[in-house]
Order: structure tokens, then C-alpha cells, then sequence
């Protein structure tokens, strides 16, 4: 079974260091199964492709289960499709780019890029509508034809394989989770024994989308082989999560699928991030900072020497650690940046003498009563030189196909303001706390409704 990733980002070259495989060569891995090989066709600056192929022994897996010797142990299409075996592979081989790790580039781990997979026979059934069912709410562009039973005898007709493109602007990670995850759900022969550890398995590679995913249940039961005690466990865990009632808490994920074709994400942390350098700070806060997307980024400006990072959230917090590598940070690194556990809603004199704070689709998570709290928190107490707060502009929520009208882009937020509502917002901030403040757009404006974000730029006025 062949899977090949292929990226035209400059320089292409890049995918090595994500993938931590050299393009200068080829390397063979075992699994117990049968073995991965892993080896670039191309590998240019203009275009990289990285080919996984994973060779499964039959033979050696009847052996390993003592099964009695039936014929379909021996022949079947185990080593030619892609099926749980090719998830396995990807996890062993390519474990650190599953798990959002670059020790060379980590500037790249959440970066996106232009990204095709290709996969070379897949299990789709039918007519490929349940390959569009579980990619094209992620944001996928989809490319399948069957595959021939026999090229030699056309005759024979098509098989119920297909050859797969999947392209898509994302980070690699975010790509190589779908697929760990959605592999096993088109392949009807899972090859291991199901299990609780499936059901942590399922959740931790299914964090941050799979939650808001149309066929989350269907890729529950296929991913969990129908174990009904398990998918129920699953999908209580998936679906009974509560929402938190601080406006800390990290941007919901229907949110990330409804914009993920705009990348709008991406582009809100590039435009707080160089909001942030032109603003001379050298000491930042990242309020709400989730699990740490803005603060890798931050990481790699040697201009922030003091970074700060705070979430209501435990758990956020622990994947920004991991994710971060806080643990293997050198020294010196390591003393740039601090994680704190709190609430936008309570004074906290750790937020104090700083230069600048961000805070990135954050605000519209909180009960507009509360708003009065967090004002004061942020422009009166922290008081920071610069203060850059982004919210989505509810004028573009037009424009969103799939948005129902009326509808907020998340469950949890609690209000989304107009251009116009946000612009009186500023103003009165401004009035009542000393701050001026600029509103740029964020991402593609459409004449009539603006840009799908809105940002605003806030400093200290001189005598403020």
C-alpha cells in the first residue's frame, strides 16, 4: 500500500524536517506486521513528495495468531489497500509530525501548507459518497477513480478500490490526524483488537475537529468495529462536553471547519503576530492562549523576551506544554516563557508589566454581563501598553454557506458584533481607559459585509 505527500510550499524541502526524514535517502522500518519504507521521489525547493509504502506479510500474521490455515488468511487485500495496517505505519513512522513535534523546524508544525495525499487503493465503497462524507466537511478537495480489478483484463470491471487525492492548506499534523483517523473508518477488516485504549486513541487524534464533524457517530461505530459500549463512551465524550462559561476557553471547533477553506485562523496569528512586532514590545501576553498556536509563533521572535501565556483550561494548557516542548527547551528558551492557569474575570497582578497582551477569538465567548469584569481586568489592571483583540465579524456570517441565518459560527459563543458594534465598543474603551485604537480587517473583504474577522489595535494614548 502506497501513500505519497506531496507540498509546492518554499521551500518544499520543509516536509523533511516535519516528517524527520532525510530526502537524501531511504530508510526501511519494521513493524509487526511486515515493514514501512519511506523514500522522496521528488525533493526540490519548487515540489516535495514523501512516499510511505507499507508491505504486509500475510503469512507472518497468520502465524503470529495460530489461526487455522483458511485460504482468505493467505489471499486477501491486506498488502496492496490502505487500511488500519497504513494508520499504524503512519503512527510509528511518522510520530512526531502526528504529534505536532519538530525539533529543528518547530516554527513549522503549525504552519499551513499546501498539501495533497495521495493514496493509491482505498476501500471506499460504492460510489466513493462515503470518502466525501468524512473528508469534505474537513475541507478537503477530492480527486477518486476506481481502480481496475486487473489493468490486464479490462474486462473484469472495477474493483471497490479507489485512487485518492485529498488536497488541502493546513498543517501537516492536522492532515496526518484525518487520516490516522479516517483510514480505519473505510476499512470494514480492522486488523487489532478494539478496545478502551481505541476509545483514547479516537479522542486524542480527533481533538479539535472531530467533535463538530457531521458523521462523528458513523466514524464512531466504523472506527470501534460497532462496540456498542465503547461507541457509546465516545460519543458522550465527544458530545456531552460543557462549555465553559469563561471567556478563556480555546475557539470551538465548528468555528475552525466553517472558516478552516478561508485558513482565517492562520491568518488572525499572522496579523496579531506582526500587529505585536510593530508595536516594540518586548514582554506579551497571550490571553486565552488555547494550546499555544501564538505562542510557538512568538517563540520564534527573538524580539519577545518575556512571554506569557494564560488559560482558563488545565487541559489546553498541558497540550500547549507538550506541544511546545516545554520540557526540552533550552534553558534560556525555556526562561521566556511562562503558563499560567486563570480567569479573564478576576484581577491577577501576574498579568501586570507587560508591554502588550493578545487576545485572539476570545471575547465573544463571554456573557455580555460579564464583559464589564473583563474590561476592567484587561485595560485597567494588566494595563498593558498594547492591547490586540480580535472577534469574527457577524456582518460576513452571510457569506458562509453552510451557516444557517441567524446562526453564531460556534455553539459556545455567546455574541458576535456587526463592524459597527464593534467600532462603538472601541470607542467606548477608549473613552473610558486612555486607549486609542485602529480596526483592520482579517482575511478576504467582501464589498458589502467586510472581512471575516475584525482586529483592533489598542495603545495607551500619551496622556492617557
Amino acid at each position: 500500500m502506497l501513500l505519497s505527500l506531496t507540498t509546492t510550499h518554499y521551500p518544499a524541502t520543509d516536509l523533511g524536517f516535519l516528517l524527520r526524514k532525510n530526502p537524501a535517502r531511504a530508510q526501511t522500518f519494521e513493524l509487526p506486521f511486515g515493514e514501512a519504507r519511506v523514500f522522496y521521489p521528488e525533493a526540490s525547493e519548487a515540489g516535495c513528495t514523501c512516499v510511505l509504502q507499507v508491505v504486509v506479510d500475510p503469512i507472518r500474521l497468520v502465524r503470529k495468531r495460530g489461526d487455522a490455515a483458511a485460504l482468505d488468511q493467505y489471499v486477501n487485500d491486506r498488502p496492496y489497500a490502505a487500511s488500519s495496517f497504513l494508520s499504524v505505519a503512519i503512527a510509528r513512522v511518522f510520530d512526531s509530525a502526528l504529534g505536532g513535534r519538530a525539533k529543528e523546524r518547530p516554527d513549522l508544525v503549525d504552519t499551513p501548507l499546501p498539501l495533497v495525499a495521495t493514496i493509491s487503493a482505498l476501500p471506499c465503497g460504492g460510489d466513493g459518497s462515503l470518502l466525501r462524507r468524512l473528508f469534505e466537511p474537513l475541507g478537503y478537495a477530492i480527486k477518486a477513480s476506481r481502480c481496475a480489478l486487473d489493468a490486464t483484463f479490462p474486462e473484469w470491471g472495477e474493483s471497490r478500490y479507489h485512487r485518492v487525492e485529498l488536497a488541502a492548506t493546513r498543517p501537516l499534523r492536522a492532515m496526518l490526524s484525518h487520516l490516522y483517523v479516517l483510514i480505519p473508518v473505510l476499512d470494514g477488516d480492522k486488523h487489532y483488537w478494539v478496545g478502551d485504549a481505541e476509545v483514547e486513541k479516537l479522542l486524542r487524534h480527533g481533538e479539535g475537529w472531530l467533535a463538530a464533524h457531521p458523521e462523528r457517530e458513523l466514524i464512531a461505530r466504523r472506527y470501534l468495529k460497532h462496540r456498542r459500549s465503547l461507541v457509546d463512551d465516545a460519543i458522550a465524550r465527544l458530545g456531552d462536553l460543557p462549555a465553559s462559561d469563561d471567556p478563556a476557553e480555546q475557539v470551538g471547533i465548528s468555528e475552525d471547519l466553517l472558516e478552516a477553506p478561508l485558513s482565517l485562523h492562520d491568518q488572525r496569528l499572522g496579523s496579531v503576530l506582526a500587529a505585536l512586532k510593530a508595536s516594540g514590545a518586548a514582554s506579551v501576553l497571550d490571553l486565552g492562549c488555547g494550546e499555544g498556536r501564538l505562542l510557538r509563533l512568538l517563540l520564534g521572535e527573538k524580539q519577545f523576551t518575556r512571554i506569557t501565556g494564560m488559560d482558563v483550561s488545565h487541559r489546553a494548557l498541558e497540550i500547549a506544554a507538550d506541544r511546545l516542548n516545554l520540557d526540552r527547551l533550552p534553558p534560556k528558551q525555556r526562561e521566556r516563557l511562562t503558563l499560567l492557569h486563570g480567569s479573564l474575570m478576576y484581577r491577577d497582578a501576574r498579568l501586570a508589566g507587560h508591554d502588550a497582551a493578545a487576545v485572539v477569538e476570545v471575547i465573544e465567548h463571554l456573557d455580555p454581563p460579564r464583559l464589564a469584569a473583563f474590561e476592567r481586568v484587561l485595560f485597567e489592571c494588566a494595563r498593558p501598553g498594547t492591547v490586540i483583540l480580535t472577534t469574527p465579524n457577524r456582518d460576513y456570517n452571510a457569506l458562509f454557506p453552510t451557516l444557517p441565518a441567524g446562526q453564531f459560527r460556534h455553539r459556545d459563543h455567546r455574541f458576535e458584533w456587526t463592524r459597527a458594534e464593534f467600532a462603538a465598543w472601541c470607542d467606548r474603551i477608549g473613552a473610558r481607559f486612555g486607549y486609542s485604537a485602529r480596526i483592520l480587517p482579517i482575511g478576504p473583504e467582501d464589498p458589502a459585509h467586510g472581512a471575516p474577522s475584525q482586529m483592533a489595535v489598542f495603545s495607551i494614548e500619551v496622556n492617557g
